[in-house]
């Protein structure tokens, strides 16, 4: 499981510059993802092979005494809640400030480690900045960095992440041999009711006051002999309904969910119609690379000209999702609910499927023969043959010549292909391309 590091520290301190220097390796999440990104709150960094989740908590609200201290009291508790590891930003430049001993009096008390970077340093003598910084007391180290310039700040990271590799659990605590399927969705889309009637149990708080599910919730579920593990995420909502940091920083939950799971049940709400939220968060599902069910819930009572409309909706927002079942459900009243856990069933076997390496390479040479790869200048891309590469999603490794030339449109017909050859429902295929070596290729010498 990724380790989730929090940057916390006053305003001006340069938690934002370190946010985006440890997120540059890879840009926010995805554009516009449920007010995460666009507010860049949440990244991905890297270093070396490993990534790691950034929070950037922002900087305390200049208000009243009273409101400076809930901000805090707030922000901490969400940090403690969700992180691995804390970085408390200072101020190289203006020295220590009664606003970092309060922040450090209150990052006392946690249970995960906590680190003091000391900001701005750049053209100063490291232990000199450093010094009237050890007053405040805490952490499990202090560093001088120049978040600006990037000064220290790969060692501050790889100290971190050599702790946190010795600290933070594994992904799979429970049921490890048990398929683990996550409801995830908007906020207010009835996933903790469509959980409750899986269960046949009031495990979740349902209300219809949207966010009332800030945790993801494990629950074990058996159906004929075979065990599950469900999980109800955090509902992930629009930039414009995100106020409290709480329900941001859910969003995390969610993400970590994705990485564990191995099937997504993805709800939407048909009263609502399909949105452009919908569409980023499936497409968050497919980038993971996670087999999926798509549930419509509060079908009920809906006139016939909006489910035709919805239907269209689905069709035009989600055209990536070709091979996941579509069901449509009252997770309320419990109709077409008997149909999910079915259709998860079909989704998992089609991730976790081995597949016959002479039954890939029939369906492969049929694919061919149907339609060829098209042809480059006065050559022609040859596929040779395929194996497969591992699982969750299927990877299919395809051998040839030319192979870096196949169109991302062949590309797609072939994974269609071989999902349609295998009957395969609910996840992608990956294809990975290996260009054959010529056995008769000699490196000549230059001649003497």
């Amino acid at each position: 499981m990724k380790a989730v590091i929090s940057i916390v520290g006053r305003a001006n301190v340069g938690k934002s510059t370190l946010y985006n220097r440890l997120t540059r390796s890879r840009d926010a999440i995805v554009d516009d993802f449920a007010g995460v990104t666009r507010d860049r709150l949440v990244g991905e960094g890297r270093v070396d092979e490993t990534s790691f989740w950034v929070i950037d908590t922002g900087g305390y609200d200049q208000q009243d005494e009273s409101g400076l201290r809930a901000s805090m009291r707030r922000q901490f508790e969400i940090a403690v809640e969700e992180s691995s590891t804390i970085i408390l930003v200072v101020d190289g430049r203006t020295g220590l400030c009664a606003g970092d001993q309060e922040i450090a009096e209150e990052l006392r008390s946690c249970v995960v480690p906590v680190y003091v970077a000391v900001n701005k340093t750049e053209g100063m003598e490291p232990d000199l900045a450093l010094a009237e910084f050890h007053r405040l007391g805490i952490g499990k180290g202090i560093f001088a960095i120049s978040a600006k310039q990037g000064g220290g700040v790969r060692s501050l990271i790889t100290t971190i992440l050599q702790e946190v590799v010795t600290v933070v659990p594994s992904a799979h605590t429970e049921a490890d041999d048990a398929p683990r399927v996550a409801i995830v969705g908007k906020p207010n889309v009835g996933k903790s009711t469509l959980t409750n009637r899986l269960l046949g149990e009031d495990r979740m708080v349902v209300s219809d006051s949207a966010g009332t599910t800030r945790d993801s919730v494990h629950s074990a579920l058996a159906i004929d002999a075979q065990r599950y593990t469900l999980i109800d995420t955090a509902g992930i909502r629009r930039k414009s309904r995100v106020i409290q940091k709480l329900e941001k920083i859910s969003v995390v939950k969610t993400l970590r969910t994705l990485e564990q799971a191995h099937v997504i049940i993805f709800v939407v709400d048909a009263r609502d119609g399909i949105t452009s939220q919908d569409a980023t968060l499936a497409g968050m599902v497919r980038e993971y690379g996670r087999s999926m069910v798509l549930v419509v819930n509060k079908w009920d009572g809906l006139q016939q000209h909006t489910r035709d409309n919805v239907r269209r909706s689905i069709r035009r927002t989600f055209p990536f999702l070709d091979a996941v079942p579509v069901l449509f459900v009252s997770a309320k009243h419990g109709s077409g609910v008997g149909q999910i856990m079915p259709a998860v069933k079909r989704a998992y076997e089609s991730a976790m499927i081995s597949l016959s390496t002479a039954k890939l390479n029939v369906v492969l040479r049929r694919a061919v023969e149907e339609q060829p790869p098209p042809r480059v200048g006065s050559q022609q891309v040859k596929l040779k043959y395929a194996h497969q590469g591992g699982k969750n999603p299927p990877k299919v490794v395809i051998h040839g010549n030319l192979l870096h030339k196949v169109p991302e449109s062949y590309k797609r017909y072939l994974a269609r292909s071989i999902s349609q050859g295998f009957k395969l429902t609910g996840t992608r295929i990956d294809l990975l391309f290996r260009t054959s070596k010529n056995p008769y290729a000699r490196s000549r010498s230059p001649a003497h």
